[in-house]
């Protein structure tokens, strides 16, 4: 059973949403605010942790950048009053896997809320991993880890490290924004060019030395976005015991 961490200030919100994924065959914790997050976070792991973007005095924003940057769990933003394109821009930006806004049909957000699950299958049934070279870097999808030539890791988003898979699964192949958005899996229903956009910019700045002047990650204008060096593959095997 799939256990969901709800973090919402509004009692009636988090019993609602309590209760009706619940009834779904779903285990849920629900706290208000960030601290009582941090606190079950050392409890248990849950499989999905949806925030509302609106916490008092806290801000959802925050808490997902936070939580995207320490943990490889997938996030869902709800939101009653964030609704332009440059705030669902900037909540897949940090680390969401899906942003909702109020109000919603219980159907539509169930539907997310599995959609969202697929994409994270049960690590224990995976049976091998790949590892990625390229220039001395080395890409993990083990623990979704990226080390540079030098051994130092260097932190990822969950949608920017997709976004990287993506390219280093296709090298030196010219890849369309929509080919990057349905790699990436940014967000399930609506789609926007500007994400992707975003998701290469912050990428950049992790992987050249001059974002403006970048060696891997080049623009083919009118086209898309080509991962422009050689990648060596390797498939390796978990060990079980």
């Amino acid at each position: 059973m799939k256990n969901i961490l709800i973090v919402d200030d509004d009692v009636s919100v988090r019993r609602m949403l309590g209760d009706y994924l619940s009834q779904h065959a779903f285990r849920i914790n629900a706290v208000e605010n960030s601290a009582q997050m941090a606190r079950q976070l050392t409890v248990e792991a849950p499989d999905l942790v949806i925030v509302d973007m609106n916490l008092g005095q806290e801000d959802g924003l925050q808490i997902v950048r936070n939580l995207s940057a320490k943990r490889d769990i997938p996030i869902i933003i709800i939101s009653g009053d964030r609704l332009d394109e440059d705030d669902k821009v900037n909540g897949l930006e940090v680390g969401a896997s899906d942003y909702i806004t109020k109000p919603f049909a219980m159907r539509e957000f169930l539907a997310r809320v599995r959609a969202v699950l697929r994409e994270r299958p049960d690590r224990r049934a995976q049976s091998g991993y790949k590892v990625y070279t390229f220039d001395g870097w080395r890409v993990s999808t083990r623990n979704r880890q990226l080390r540079t030539a030098e051994g130092e890791e260097v932190k990822l988003t969950i949608n920017e490290f997709n976004l990287l898979v993506a390219f280093l699964e296709a090298p030196r192949q010219v890849l369309s924004r929509e080919q990057l958005l349905l790699a990436t899996r940014v967000h399930d229903q609506e789609i926007y060019d500007r994400s992707v956009d975003v998701l290469i910019l912050r990428l950049r700045r992790k992987l050249e030395i001059e974002a403006s002047a970048p060696r891997f990650i080049k623009t083919e204008r009118g086209l898309g976005y080509i991962f422009d060096t050689d990648v060596d593959t390797e498939i390796l095997r978990v060990r079980t015991q």
